[in-house]
């Protein structure tokens, strides 16, 4: 007999089945879809907690799978010569590049808008 694969960590809004036959099956598979640049509704502001008073570019908003998110981070970084990061919908850019990383954007056919700072 198979072992049934009962993690209850793993059952995603999953309370209770009275099948005892009953087998909950994760669809780990599913990636987010990425919307179309000119769907994205990003933020561009300047941040500056819990970075040792150190200033970066955070672009905000970013509905997408992981991949895509990251394939914009390098193409602002590289852009702005700068490293930075990109995961959990979040670009960080290092230092304060929120005119370049902007109008980077805009030209790449995403609505973006600078917020806060």
């Amino acid at each position: 007999m198979g072992r049934k694969n009962n993690d209850w960590k793993n059952r995603n809004g999953m309370v209770y089945s009275t099948d005892d036959d009953f087998e909950f099956e994760e669809n780990s598979n599913l990636e987010e879809e990425t919307l179309s640049a000119s769907q994205q509704n990003l933020k561009v502001m300047l941040d500056k907690k819990a970075r040792g008073g150190k200033k970066v570019t955070l672009v905000a908003g970013f509905v997408g799978s992981e991949d895509d998110l990251k394939e914009l981070g390098k193409e602002l970084k590289s852009k702005c010569g700068v490293g930075g990061s990109a995961k959990d919908g979040e670009i960080l850019i290092q230092g304060d590049h929120r005119d370049k990383v902007l109008d980077l954007l805009l030209k790449g056919g995403y609505r973006a808008k600078k917020s806060g700072g």
